[in-house]
């Protein structure tokens, strides 16, 4: 048993959080592995009914028959988000599944390591494109839905937008793109009530020396796609121990 596993059930036992987002539905991007399993399984934990959306259909349809195990409703859309069409095809495929959508969480990303020294124009556009696009088409196509129910978006963004790793030009760039969209969204959508935060991902050596697991990512993300999060938009939540600072 994997430590996503092990979080997420300590925390169905100990019922850490009620956050009312039960039968809710909310659209989480990216294969069903690492952050995007953490976040399903703590959603589904929430009583949320979970629509998985990413181009692994194995893994995907794997995560949804165990949720469907524990009662959890489930729905998985086999999509390449780096192609537009699959962007809007999966938003409709959900919105005509269940009628409504009342959140999205933008995860899906691939870092493939495009520099600057060594690197190459279309390559740096392709990464950028794959690595950012996608966070602007799904939430494009999901905010009329947004607009019914007052929903949420979290984007999961990456620190090096912040801290630098290097030879990572185009995934920097991504995500500092990622963490100005989340703010300029948060501002044009006010009016509308829906809230924009963002989620900053960091690896963290902390003074227990561990990495952070993606069940406490997720539990962050639940916090900011539900009601008890009100007055919390255009926010980037940096979580990662003490690794930024």
């Amino acid at each position: 048993m994997g430590a996503t596993h092990r979080y997420f059930i300590s925390c169905l036992k100990n019922k850490i959080m009620d956050l009312g987002l039960k039968n809710k539905v909310i659209v989480i991007t990216g294969d069903c592995r690492g952050m995007g399993e953490g976040i399903v399984r703590v959603l589904a934990g929430e009583g949320a009914i979970v629509a998985i959306v990413g181009r692994n259909q194995p893994e995907n349809l794997k995560l949804q028959e165990e949720m469907e195990k524990t009662g959890s409703v489930a729905y998985t859309v086999t999509a390449d988000l780096a192609e537009p069409a699959a962007c809007e095809k999966s938003i409709n495929a959900i919105a005509q599944k269940f009628g409504r959508i009342e959140g999205l969480v933008n995860n899906a990303c691939v870092n493939e390591g495009v520099g600057w020294e060594a690197g190459r124009n279309e390559r740096f556009m392709e990464d950028l494109h794959n690595n950012l696009a996608h966070y602007y088409l799904m939430a494009h196509y999901t905010v009329p839905y947004l607009k019914k129910s007052k929903g949420a978006i979290v984007n999961i963004n990456s620190k090096t937008a912040e801290t630098a790793e290097g030879n990572m030009s185009a995934y920097a760039a991504a995500n500092g793109g990622r963490n100005a969209l989340t703010r300029e969204w948060a501002v044009e959508l006010l009016k509308y009530d829906i809230r924009v935060n963002a989620v900053i991902v960091a690896g963290s050596n902390t003074p227990e020396n561990r990495m952070t697991i993606p069940g406490e990512i997720a539990h962050v993300v639940a916090f900011l796609l539900s009601e008890k999060s009100s007055h919390t938009t255009g926010q980037l939540i940096h979580v990662g121990g003490d690794y930024l600072f």
